[in-house]
């Protein structure tokens, strides 16, 4: 048996920072983790990517290859987003590929990737319009999105709590997924 490959994109929400113990744990449960950045993300870790990549096993990754570039990472079984930023479920649902970890994501749609978000927004986010909009159509497209009752549920601005982020929440559904592979 093959070690399953999660790919673990993370946005620039604050509890990206404890990305680090989140991949020891999917370690724990036997993952092969690949960790990709959005670009702020990415600049807010800038200080540990390299004892990430060293963790990981693999290059973390914030930006797309150069055309004829070797892909550096194996293929992947499950992709978790996660924490999700409002900009990130936006883009993301209306195709607006302008980072790696939005193009992959938008692919792995189409290539029939196993694929779960959780955001991270606060209340006021949510009352725009558009990201319920952007909740329905990730999850019309076939992405598992915790949020909401057993998922993320978002606080007043200012009442950030990232020690509360569910992260076993993301792990548990990435082995359910992975595991509904092989039905």
């Amino acid at each position: 048996m093959t070690t399953p490959v999660l790919y673990l994109f993370g946005s620039a929400a604050p509890p990206v920072l404890d990305v680090a113990k989140v991949i020891e744990d999917a370690q724990e449960r036997g993952f092969d983790v690949c960790l990709g950045l959005t670009p702020t993300a990415a600049r807010w870790l800038d200080g540990r990517l390299l004892a990430l990549a060293a963790l990981t096993g693999h290059p973390v990754r914030s930006e797309y290859k150069t055309p004829g570039e070797p892909d550096v990472w194996p293929k992947a079984d499950v992709i978790a987003v996660a924490p999700a930023t409002f900009n990130t479920v936006n883009s993301w649902a209306l195709g607006l590929t302008h980072d790696f970890v939005i193009g992959v994501v938008a692919e792995g749609v189409g290539k029939d990737i196993p694929i779960l978000t959780m955001p991270c927004v606060n209340a006021a986010y949510v009352r725009h319009r558009q990201f319920e909009r952007s909740v329905g159509e990730l999850r019309e497209m076939g992405v598992e999105v915790l949020y909401g009752e057993g998922g993320f549920v978002p606080n007043e601005p200012g009442r950030s709590r990232p020690e509360k982020y569910p992260w076993g929440l993301v792990l548990d559904t990435a082995e359910r997924l992975v595991g509904s592979r092989g039905d």
